[in-house]
Formats: C-alpha cells, structure tokens, sequence
C-alpha cells in the first residue's frame, strides 16, 4: 500500500511540475507524446477507483504477477483503446486541463487505495484479485509509466527507488528468473519490457 502510494504520488507530483511545452514532447511509450501518457493515466485512476469499487465474492484467480497479460511481440498501435486515448488527449487542448483531471481523478484513486481492506477482493478484467495484489500490480504500472514520462526529458524527478525495487522483483517473478546484479533497477525495467535494447528477452506487459 505504502508502495502504490508513494508511486502515484511522485508520478502525479512529476506530471503537475512539467510545463506546457513538454506536453507536446515524446514518450517513452512508442508513438505517444507525453500528453498521450498522462491522458492514458487519467484512464488508469479511473480504472483504479471502478476496480476498488468492485468488490467479488470468489477466490482469487489472479495475483500482482499474473494480473498482467504478457506478449514476446511489442504493440502495433492498432489497439482501438490506444487510438482513442490519443484522440481524447488532443481533444483536451490546454494541457492544464489535463493536469486538473489527472489531479482530481488521480487524488481520488489515491485515497481510495489508502482506504482500502488490503485483504478485500475485487474485480477487473473478468478476474478476481486481493486489493494488495491488485495495488502492487499498479505499483509496476506507475513506475513504469513515471520511466516512460521523463524518456526524453531533462530535469524531472523519477520514480522513487522503492517503487523501482519492488517494481524489478515483481518484473523478475513475471519472467521468472533474476535479472543480473549488474543491472541497476531502471535498466533492468526498460530492459526487461523491451523499452530499450539490451541482452534480456523483453517482456510486454498488456
């Protein structure tokens, strides 16, 4: 819980100090400009409050390593979801609009996680996790998320180095083996997902 909140935290506190004209810069996320990021992050808040206002009666099928949907094959950009985040994020126009709804819809779902039984279930995407498995899958999720933020830019903070640790160690149970030593934790994760060559088979996370 500390985690996810820590992560969101500094993830939202990076998006509210960047100014106007980053907005329009690259992503770390293949054809999508930073606006693009933050707007998927609104959607993401927004998935975070439905799924903890979701509660499920049954047993967990999933938990934080395998709650994620794992490709050998990056996206194409063909995914209609996709597309249509980056329509809704020129549609904003004036990049403190953005700022205010991932803010307000940001500063929600993070209060909710605090809230939250850790022990509760709940439900997404057809499949049953614990609140604490559900919120450290999106510890990875922001983390790498702030990665992808601050690709090409200069001078902003980047995620906090918990965020980062646990972030690596759930990467490592996804693909199931450790990542050399060598790596440091930020290379290990743009490594590991493939958001940037090296000698480890990329996973991409869905």
């Amino acid at each position: 819980m500390d985690d996810f909140s820590r992560s969101w935290t500094a993830l939202r506190a990076a998006v509210a100090a960047l100014p106007d004209e980053d907005f329009a810069r690259p992503s770390g996320c293949a054809s999508w400009l930073v606006r693009d990021l933050v707007c998927h992050l609104v959607v993401d808040a927004q998935d975070v409050l439905i799924t903890l206002a979701t509660p499920a009666d049954g047993e967990p099928t999933r938990d934080a390593a395998t709650y994620w949907e794992v490709s050998d094959a990056p996206p194409t950009g063909d995914d209609p979801l996709d597309a249509l985040t980056v329509r809704l994020a020129a549609a904003y126009g004036d990049p403190a609009l953005l700022r205010f709804h991932l803010d307000d819809v940001g500063s929600a779902a993070g209060r909710a996680a605090v809230l939250a039984d850790p022990s509760a279930r709940v439900s997404t995407r057809d499949q049953i996790l614990t609140v604490a498995d559900y919120l450290s899958a999106y510890v990875l999720e922001w983390t790498l998320h702030h990665l992808d933020l601050i690709a090409h830019l200069t001078g902003v903070e980047g995620p906090p180095p918990e965020g980062l640790a646990r972030s690596r160690r759930l990467l490592e149970t996804i693909a199931g083996t450790a990542f050399p030593t060598s790596l440091t934790d930020v290379d290990a994760l743009l490594v590991g997902t493939g958001r940037r060559p090296g000698a480890l088979p990329p996973l991409y996370l869905g």
